[in-house]
């Protein structure tokens, strides 16, 4: 092919979020003289990930924001999108509360639909169930149905949708040699953090009610009490920042917790690391666990992680039923047992090492334009 098939990427923004992370290492890996990503966005804002996206070839659209209201509108400018782009064969939708209205818009035009699951809920409230309703179609709409492990696959398209051919489980691959243990790496950014002799746990993740800083506030509370060397490293932004901050302060840890906001240096920062702590409320997998045990730490995470996502020896997982004393004990335990080695061939034979994924996909994408 004298030109690359362009595959149009759908997603609400292109931010660091994690279904968005992994397209990022995908794309960065892919062979774009084959394969070419393009993104279709839901905000007139600038993301994290533009610049680089334009500097990797793609071109960046943008749609209005589904606000049930505006239906109509929203459908027009699909239709009119695919009516003036006529060289997009296929589209990989990422935003699944409106997947079966931008899909079913695609397939009018003669685009193969690729609907991707990267959760396992919407949270709770009215929101959450309108969600619900307008995501149900997406089974029957898509021509082929992604997934980041099986629990997020039979959460969005249900169990008997999943045991048919056009189902299959794309792992969250990332750069593995990236997260490979260096301690220079780790000298560096300690010295950075003013971090020498402490104890450091850290946490990934934007500040929203999923991920559960609240709880993990009330762990590090009793953790900093019973070794008063921790720190808690805390990496990403959100809408649920200040209050978090507002808990920190009122428990008198100001000086203990860290709020470094959203990093372009995450693979540093997991080496200054000595613990990886995840009480998710839950996760379709949860790619920054995939990363912490690639950078040979320790974790102490939440019941509800799906188990594609525990890939080494080193993780502990605890009931979020559970007293923050008892996370407490699994994470003390866990540092006193363990020396921090390489786990690159575990990673990679787990399937979660970005060249085995690329080369995977790419192959996906080309036999549908065969």
């Amino acid at each position: 092919m004298s030109n690359p098939v362009r595959v149009l990427q759908v997603f609400a923004e292109m931010n660091r979020g994690g279904a968005e992370t992994m397209i990022m290492n995908l794309y960065r890996n892919i062979d774009r003289s084959k394969i070419q990503f393009d993104f279709i966005v839901h905000t007139e804002e600038k993301c994290a990930f533009d610049d680089e996206i334009n500097k990797l070839g793609g071109r960046i659209f943008r749609v209005p924001k589904y606000k049930g209201i505006n239906h109509i509108i929203y459908l027009k400018n699909w239709e009119q999108f695919f009516n003036i782009h006529p060289e997009y064969k296929i589209v990989h939708g990422h935003v699944r509360s409106t997947a079966s209205i931008y899909l079913k818009a695609a397939q009018k035009y003669g685009l193969t639909t690729i609907a991707h699951s990267h959760n396992t809920s919407s949270g709770s409230g009215f929101s959450a169930i309108a969600k619900s309703v307008l995501q149900y179609p997406i089974r029957y709409v898509a021509d082929y149905l992604f997934a980041c492990s099986e629990a997020a696959g039979e959460w969005l398209f249900g169990k008997q949708a999943c045991k048919k051919g056009r189902f299959h489980i794309l792992n969250n691959a990332i750069d593995v040699r990236k997260f490979i243990f260096n301690d220079y790496i780790r000298d560096r950014k300690r010295k950075e953090f003013q971090l020498n002799g402490k104890f450091v746990i850290g946490h990934v993740g934007r500040f929203h009610p999923q991920k559960n800083h609240e709880f993990l506030i009330d762990i590090f509370k009793d953790v900093h009490a019973k070794n008063d060397n921790a720190v808690l490293l805390l990496i990403g932004e959100g809408n649920l920042q200040d209050s978090i901050r507002e808990k920190v302060n009122n428990s008198g840890l100001n000086s203990n917790v860290i709020f470094t906001g959203v990093r372009s240096d995450t693979p540093e920062l997991f080496q200054a690391m000595d613990m990886f702590v995840f009480p998710s409320l839950y996760e379709g997998l949860g790619i920054v666990l995939i990363e912490a045990q690639a950078s040979g730490l320790p974790c102490v995470v939440s019941d509800t992680i799906p188990k594609e996502a525990l890939v080494t020896n080193n993780v502990e997982q605890v009931s979020l039923t559970n007293s923050p004393e008892s996370w407490t004990e699994a994470i003390l335990q866990q540092i006193d047992k363990y020396e921090r080695t390489s786990t690159y061939e575990e990673i990679k034979n787990r399937g979660y090492d970005i060249e085995d994924s690329c080369m995977w996909l790419q192959e996906f994408y080309l036999g549908l334009v065969k």
